[in-house]
């Protein structure tokens, strides 16, 4: 696979991005992708300052390859943040879940390159008018917080496509070499792989939730809370109760209280499959077995090379 448009902006040989996932994207998992020739992200939505260090530190000895940040914007310490990774000459930062003005020319100004991930066109066009340096375009079955406007990837790839000059990465839903070529032909100079790389033996979340994603089925995964920030879940137990709390009239004070804090920890991290928030996309029906990272970043791009030689064919 020949230089594109991301793989010189990252310097990387494959236009394959790592999802900066929360508890599930920690150094491990960053490090063995750049390894493997993507661009591995930390997942700092789930770091204090302090583990955040300890993450770059840790992976800046595990690859001499560019890996970068994920920082939802909504964090609450989020200057701490942005102090440690310039101070700490990381190159790369994907921002969401704000408006990418706020930090854009900071980041730049400190030769950062800045990527922001949206979910519709409009804010695809005000993340260009904002100056960053990329998008990520998240399509509705991605796993985690999402759109409000349930746009799928197959839409919004070529709606976003059609209004930006900036590069283009695809993301939500894609697991597979096929969906990687799909989201390229759409438009896309590259892709985002969350779910996929959540079910890897280096993602630092626990073992029994990577179980739940390779047991997951179509259907298995459904977007809620949208009154707070839309999430979508695998279907547990606490998704159940958030399903009777709606049935019984809840108002967005009751969803908060039932959400709680550290949910998603509690899932993600700590296993526990009851009560935690369980965050996967729906691509989760297909991802069959836990994998190294090396090995999900060779299979994308050899099934990315046979889909190109059967769409060929045609």
């Amino acid at each position: 696979m020949g230089k594109n448009r991301i793989t010189q902006l990252f310097d990387i040989k494959h236009p394959i991005v790592q999802g900066g996932m929360i508890w599930t994207s920690g150094w491990r998992l960053a490090s063995a992708v750049s390894n493997a020739g993507g661009l591995g992200l930390l997942g700092a939505g789930s770091m204090y300052p302090d583990v955040l260090q300890e993450h770059i530190d840790k992976c800046k000895k595990a690859t001499d390859k560019p890996f970068g940040v994920n920082i939802p914007m909504l964090y609450p310490n989020i200057e701490e943040l942005m102090d440690i990774i310039v101070r700490n000459g990381i190159k790369i930062v994907f921002t969401s879940a704000g408006n990418p003005k706020t930090w854009t020319n900071f980041l730049q100004e400190n030769g950062i390159t800045v990527v922001h991930v949206v979910s519709s066109v409009k804010f695809a066009l005000k993340a260009q008018d904002a100056g960053v340096d990329a998008i990520v375009a998240e399509g509705f079955e991605a796993g985690g917080h999402n759109g409000r406007d349930e746009t799928t990837t197959m839409v919004l790839i070529p709606s976003v496509k059609e209004k930006i000059d900036i590069p283009l990465i695809a993301a939500g839903g894609i697991a597979t070499g096929s969906a990687m070529l799909a989201a390229m032909v759409l438009g896309a100079d590259g892709v985002q792989v969350g779910s996929r790389f959540a079910a890897s033996i280096e993602g630092s979340s626990h073992d029994l939730f990577k179980e739940q994603i390779v047991l997951a089925k179509e259907g298995d995964t459904q977007l809620t809370l949208k009154e707070l920030a839309p999430v979508r879940l695998l279907k547990n137990k606490f998704y159940q109760n958030v399903q009777n709390a709606y049935a019984q009239g809840a108002t967005v004070e009751d969803l908060k209280n039932l959400l709680g804090r550290a949910r998603a920890k509690r899932g993600m991290f700590e296993g526990n499959l009851e009560e935690g928030e369980l965050e996967i996309g729906q691509v989760s029906g297909l991802i069959h077995e836990i994998k190294p990272a090396k090995e999900i970043t060779n299979d994308l791009i050899t099934e990315f090379e046979l889909a190109k030689k059967r769409a060929g064919n045609l």
